[in-house]
């Protein structure tokens, strides 16, 4: 089904940053290393002024994906973040690999972590965003207890949203499906993602490509989407360490002054797209119009 926009928008665009700060590597990568926390500190500190002041000057509100040890470390760029409008999303407690956890661990870092949105950010969070882009066999279950109205880590799809479902998997006989799980899924995939390309990280991943050849990807893909899937949604991630860097922001500016260029593109939160995506195809468009700009952040 596809997103219900305001007239003459047939295409949203959602852009997402995970500010995974220092956590991404002590969380994920098990690295402790002074050097890679200045890197998440650059990100924190300087990346997340450059993008929202570039996202201030087109008049884009985005989507945040934060763990709450980012939100806890750097509470001022939080700040910043909220006063420009944007949206908080859950996106783990330190960048967890959630496959690797235990079911007990795993409940009770979604606990922490939603206590810390709740006292930093001042509300629960709608949605969630694993830091692995990967499920344990109870994430969708925990999600569905504590309430998220949506997912963004998944990829049966690229441009249209989707209920996710259970699945397991046989090796000689056919794979089995659950019921769909009650939140919506707004998929993702590492060709929209700025970390595989261009993020170093030594005897792990070279990361030092081409950002042009980067660029040119999102842009095509962008003007596939817009072209072929009307009502689409096309899910930009980025990490403001990466992406905040000088030649990778003005790559996204270049993207995003294409993006505008066409007068069909509506530029949306994840939780807008959610609110979207569920709108009546019968319903008004100054009512349609209405549920994207007042979409909780």
């Amino acid at each position: 089904m596809p997103l219900t926009l305001p007239t003459g928008k047939t295409f949203a665009v959602a852009l997402t940053f995970d500010l995974d700060a220092q956590c991404l590597w002590m969380g994920m990568l098990g690295i402790d290393s002074p050097s890679y926390h200045s890197r998440g500190e650059f990100g924190a500190l300087v990346g997340v002024d450059r993008i929202l002041a570039l996202l201030a000057d087109i008049g884009i509100t985005a989507t945040w994906c934060i763990p709450g040890h980012s939100l806890v470390t750097f509470p001022q760029a939080i700040e910043s973040i909220l006063a420009g409008g944007h949206e908080i999303a859950a996106h783990g407690c330190y960048h967890e690999s959630i496959p690797s956890l235990e079911p007990d661990d795993e409940r009770r870092l979604m606990e922490i972590q939603l206590a810390q949105h709740e006292q930093i950010v001042g509300a629960k969070p709608r949605g969630y965003r694993s830091p692995a882009w990967d499920f344990s066999e109870i994430t969708g279950q925990l999600l569905v207890e504590h309430g998220f109205e949506w997912d963004s880590s998944l990829m049966a799809s690229d441009f249209e949203p989707y209920h996710p479902r259970p699945v397991g998997v046989n090796f000689e006989s056919a794979s089995t499906f659950g019921e769909p799980f009650p939140f919506l899924e707004l998929p993702v995939s590492y060709t929209l993602d700025d970390a595989p390309d261009v993020e170093y990280i030594a005897e792990i991943a070279n990361g030092l490509g081409d950002h042009l050849e980067l660029e040119a990807r999102w842009r095509e893909i962008f003007d596939y989407g817009l072209q072929n899937s009307p009502g689409g949604l096309y899910t930009l991630t980025m990490h403001p360490q990466t992406i905040g860097r000088s030649h990778h922001l003005l790559l996204l500016e270049r993207l995003l002054l294409h993006m505008t260029e066409s007068n069909a593109v509506q530029f949306v939160t994840l939780s807008e797209a959610h609110d979207a995506w569920l709108a009546d195809p019968t319903t008004s468009t100054a009512t349609t119009t209405n549920r994207i700009r007042k979409a909780s952040l």
